[in-house]
């Protein structure tokens, strides 16, 4: 539509039971566009995470065609070389690419994955995984210092939020979000902008780092705790930034609140190597006396014909001859070993007894094309009420901790939509749920062109 503009508001892992149930009332800004507007549940990528899926969504292309399935991926079928998704790694254009080419000026600030940033006819300020504001970390480069002199200070984000340190943490938490909103504000008012996206990490921070203070279901939970009202008092806090956001926009202004997935209570760890070790899929040469991650020269390449890897999904790779280095598995057993596997962890059974709920996908299944080098499979522990813990020397396949620091809460495979335009209407109905590749195809139908024909979501309008 001429002269459209889009305002896209990114709050990375707002959940819906909290924006769209529990916190609505308090949330008076984004509660009037729930009123006004569509909200849905949106389906996240396959695995629910950061990277990739806020990438997936401004290109439409799932972790598969994208080619990476997470932050660390595997660089080959070696052992030990890794590349981290970086803007780098990232080939596909995104949306804002498109509306650059076509000349209209786009601002995208913290969106994660643009870092290094990439040239643009506009302005970028990069995400999380630019290593500090010492970096080149804007585009133009000049820009960061326009921000330093205006704003005074730029926190990309909470380095170190898996702490015990909570006063601390909180405190990182809203001065980051400060900073970003100052920032967003005088971007918006200093620069012509026909495309506008920031994304606010406060939230997923403040997820891992608070969630068993807030969540009376948390089996961690302590009534009336210093930190019991943490999350609604943030939440609230990012909604006065967000009203005073809106009210610099035109009524010609779509507007977007967009979450990458959402989160839900973790109960515990997984782990997976363990019990990848028990059933005599991995031998190692020496079994340490305490938890420690597991390192690739501890493992006897020649008797293994599985590891995995931690995080807050599952990632098991296959030892195949022919293909890894040491491979133990007949490229003929493939298929086989595979699904035995898979079987076996679908069947996996909790301490009382009961059936876990694992879901176990195979790259193949569930992508449309499988570009990279995927895990062999993916795997939800407990439908992502588990993190998957890859250290050994636990003596357990289940833990109560973490092991890369303390963290309440894992991802959940929704997160949240809400569209809001006066003239624009979507065919969706509120409660409904999209998936997140819809959103880049939409965006291209607000501004009346064609999405690129290899794209793997639909319009919503």
């Amino acid at each position: 539509m001429k002269n459209k503009k889009v305002f896209i508001i990114g709050l990375d892992c707002a959940t819906p039971q909290l924006v769209f149930n529990e916190y609505r009332s308090e949330l008076k800004n984004i509660n009037k566009l729930m009123e006004n507007g569509t909200y849905t549940l949106m389906k996240s990528t396959i695995p629910p995470i950061t990277v990739p899926a806020w990438t997936s969504m401004m290109t439409s292309k799932s972790p598969g065609s994208l080619g990476f399935y997470g932050f660390r991926n595997r660089k080959n079928y070696s052992y030990d070389e890794l590349f981290y998704a970086t803007n780098s790694a990232v080939r596909d254009k995104r949306f804002w690419d498109l509306l650059s080419d076509k000349g209209y000026k786009i601002i995208a600030v913290g969106v994660p994955q643009t870092y290094p940033p990439k040239p643009v006819n506009g302005f970028i300020i990069s995400s999380f995984l630019a290593p500090g504001t010492e970096s080149n970390f804007t585009y133009p480069t000049g820009l960061k210092h326009e921000i330093f002199r205006e704003i005074g200070d730029y926190i990309i984000d909470v380095r170190n939020f898996r702490t015990e340190d909570k006063k601390w943490l909180l405190e990182q938490i809203y001065k980051m979000t400060e900073l970003r909103f100052k920032t967003i504000r005088y971007l918006m008012k200093t620069k012509e902008w026909d495309f506008f996206m920031f994304v606010e990490m406060g939230i997923d921070r403040l997820h891992h780092g608070f969630w068993k203070y807030f969540d009376k279901e948390h089996p961690k939970y302590e009534p009336n705790n210093e930190y019991e009202t943490a999350g609604l008092e943030y939440y609230k806090y990012v909604d006065e930034e967000i009203g005073k956001c809106l009210e610099l926009l035109d009524s010609n202004t779509t507007i977007i609140v967009v979450s990458d997935h959402g989160a839900k209570k973790m109960l515990g760890g997984f782990c997976l190597n363990e019990w990848l070790i028990k059933e005599g899929y991995l031998t190692v040469k020496e079994y340490p006396k305490e938890m420690k991650q597991l390192k690739n020269d501890n493992i006897v390449w020649e008797k293994t014909k599985a590891w995995g890897s931690g995080g807050y999904y599952g990632r098991l790779f296959l030892n195949v001859e022919g293909r890894e280095p040491k491979g133990t598995i007949p490229s003929l057993d493939y298929y086989d070993v595979l699904e035995e596997i898979k079987e076996k962890l679908e069947s996996i059974k909790l301490p009382d007894g009961e059936n876990m709920k694992n879901k176990v996908f195979i790259p193949e299944d569930v992508y449309p094309k499988v570009n990279g080098v995927p895990p062999d499979l993916i795997i939800y522990f407990g439908d992502l009420y588990w993190r998957s813990v890859g250290s050994i020397g636990i003596n357990s396949i289940f833990t109560s901790e973490n092991d890369t620091g303390p963290d309440d809460a894992n991802h959940q495979e929704e997160g949240i939509f809400i569209f809001y335009d006066d003239e624009i209407k979507l065919s969706v109905e509120n409660n409904s749920v999209i998936n997140i590749l819809d959103i880049a195809p939409t965006l291209c139908d607000v501004y009346d062109f064609s999405p690129p024909k290899d794209w793997e979501g639909k319009s919503l309008i």
